[in-house]
């Protein structure tokens, strides 16, 4: 027998794989939890299913849960990870996301500030609460009644969990953001090419720091290094081969870049820019987490 409610349950999967990446910073699990999220769904009796009246409500109520286990044994799985740990780096969202679902135009800048890096690296330090709270509530405007439900907290507490996630985003920010990314990031990418140390130092903030995740599986550095004019002359010495394409890209809702190698996404680049000056910059070389991107590369 066919379900009655198909059609709004298949519509909300961009919902909830927008959910799960931000609170899992991998768009790999998010997809995972969303196919558990619907296992479950349907694993209630007819009758279950009928008696719920808003389904998008009971999945996403179902994927936070889902999602707050995962952050929990998440911290274990960081300890053993080779080097640095980035979140998994996304497309433009119309690579990632089915573009035949419509979206409010009033949610994009909201949506798109929060799958920026920076962002992400800022939730990744937070505790899983403060995270569920802070994106559910601020992000896609659940009341703290309904993430407590989630949380399994007070609505008062999830309050303060909130309030708590939303100071240390203020106090990651560097500097008021400014226009004009993409062209900081096209003459960076001009300067690397060129190999103009003086350029790059140009571009960089003097407290810049750069971070590099390969997790053992490809060459990078091992620790972040800091400073301007280490990161240029870091840079600059990064060999260039004649097969490697270097290409501007969007890269979690902001100018990016990326290295091709004979048609295969091999590095992906991501900035944080303040007052036209690049302050953090996140080199992804995990091939495992490049995944979205060889499927775009075309």
């Amino acid at each position: 027998m066919s379900d009655p409610q198909l059609p709004a349950v298949i519509g909300e999967r961009r919902t909830l794989i927008n959910l799960a990446y931000r609170l899992l910073g991998s768009l790999a699990e998010a997809e995972d939890v969303v196919q558990e999220t619907y296992a479950r769904w349907y694993t209630l009796s007819e009758q279950q299913r009928s008696e719920v009246a808003t389904p998008g409500a009971w999945m996403t109520r179902v994927a936070g849960r889902i999602c707050l286990d995962l952050l929990g044994s998440a911290r274990v799985r960081r300890e053993r990870y080779i080097g640095e740990w980035i979140p998994e780096p996304i497309p433009d969202r119309s690579e990632w996301l089915d573009s035949s679902v419509p979206e409010d135009p009033a949610d994009r800048i909201t949506l798109d500030e929060s799958i920026s890096m920076a962002f992400l690296v800022v939730l990744d330090s937070m505790t899983p609460a403060e995270r569920v709270a802070l994106i559910l509530h601020d992000v896609f405007r659940y009341s703290f009644a309904e993430v407590a439900e989630i949380v399994g907290r007070t609505p008062a507490a999830c309050r303060q969990l909130a309030s708590s996630a939303r100071r240390r985003v203020e106090t990651s920010r560097r500097g008021p953001s400014s226009t004009g990314h993409a062209e900081v990031v096209r003459e960076f990418k001009c300067a690397w090419q060129a190999k103009n140390i003086e350029a790059l130092i140009g571009l960089l903030d003097p407290a810049a720091t750069a971070t590099a995740d390969s997790g053992g599986l490809a060459p990078a550095f091992r620790d972040p290094i800091h400073g301007g004019e280490q990161i240029a002359r870091a840079w600059a010495e990064i060999p260039h081969n004649s097969r490697v394409a270097l290409l501007e890209r969007t890269v979690n809702g902001r100018p990016g870049l990326v290295a091709q190698l004979d048609g295969t996404i091999i590095s992906v680049y991501a900035f944080d820019i303040a007052e036209s000056r690049i302050t953090r910059i996140w080199a992804i070389r995990n091939p495992e987490k490049l995944r979205p991107w060889r499927s775009s590369s075309a």
